[in-house]
């Protein structure tokens, strides 16, 4: 009886379930959803981390690669916020009224950093403003962003920003 159903490879019907009472995988709006055995909601789906441009994305991997860059953005501009203790402690050094370092602590201890600010000038105008964000050990710069500033008399003409 195996043998009946040895080149059976998918359904018309726009519901396919998976063994008896089970996850249920159905098409809807031209998507493909993982549903559960009564179609009332979704079910975790899982598989291996992307290798082609066209793969899925599994949350391990956007977590891994995004990271970073999206815990930088809790930073700009008014210091820690989503996702991290509070308590943390900024630090700023200046050269008369410009703000040259900035940098967030987890404590007041300074033993690690989170993230820093480093800003060159071209007179009084910021010319390039350079941002790290660490790891958990306080070392380890994750990514550097950096924002290179273009000025058409006091305004500012044009910004570009790059990120390593």
């Amino acid at each position: 009886m195996a043998d009946r159903y040895a080149n059976l490879r998918g359904t018309l019907d726009p519901l396919f379930r998976v063994g008896i009472g089970g996850a249920q995988l159905r098409t809807s709006g031209g998507g493909l959803e993982a549903r559960d055995a009564t179609d009332a909601g979704y079910v975790v789906a899982r598989g291996a981390d992307p290798v082609g441009d066209d793969d899925l994305v599994t949350r391990r991997y956007y977590i891994d690669e995004h990271k970073a860059l999206r815990d930088l953005i809790h930073f700009i501009d008014q210091g820690p916020a989503d996702g991290f203790a509070s308590g943390s402690y900024k630090e700023t050094t200046y050269s008369g009224p410009f703000v040259l370092t900035a940098t967030w602590y987890e404590s007041a201890t300074k033993a690690k950093k989170l993230v820093d600010l480093t800003i060159n000038y071209s007179g009084p105008f910021p010319t390039t403003e350079l941002w790290r964000l660490y790891d958990t050990d306080g070392s380890t710069v994750l990514v550097t962003l950096t924002d290179s500033i273009v000025y058409n008399g006091p305004f500012e003409q044009s910004r570009t920003r790059t990120w390593a």
